[in-house]
């Protein structure tokens, strides 16, 4: 009489779900994942009115930001135009408003300028404590 022999068993470690742990794993983390937001600029804009304010010339503080990274100043309609440091511009700006409370500081931006030239000089603005500034581009 023979015996059949039995064949070992293989040990092997089953995969067929391998697939819905990694699903899982993968939803887990997208979910749980917190992304930084870029804060940027903080400006309080004004709410938009249907009527246009007229602003006196005398009041206007128009500081120009070139391509070529230079700052320049004209007051009001005076065709002068005056170069200025970015160091210096806080101190101006106080000056300014020392001499006249209710002036606007006007900073119109060349399109090909840097955009890190603005900033610098939107900072120099907040550092002179300026509360009343508008964002221009200028048109050539």
């Amino acid at each position: 009489m023979l015996i059949a022999r039995m064949n070992k068993v293989h040990a092997e470690v089953p995969t067929a779900s391998m697939a819905d742990i990694a699903f899982l794993l993968l939803i887990f983390f997208l979910v749980t994942t917190v992304f930084n937001e870029e804060k940027g600029l903080e400006l309080l804009l004004p709410e938009a009115k249907a009527q246009e304010i007229q602003v006196s010339q005398k009041n206007m503080l128009h500081i120009i930001v070139r391509p070529d990274s230079r700052i320049v100043l004209k007051k009001g309609k005076n065709p002068e135009e005056a170069p200025i440091p970015i160091d210096g511009l806080a101190e101006r700006m106080r000056q300014e408003i020392a001499l006249n409370p209710n002036v606007i500081a006007a900073v119109k931006t060349d399109p090909d300028a840097k955009y890190d030239l603005m900033v610098k000089v939107l900072d120099q603005l907040q550092a002179a404590e300026a509360s009343r500034i508008s964002l221009q581009m200028l048109v050539r």
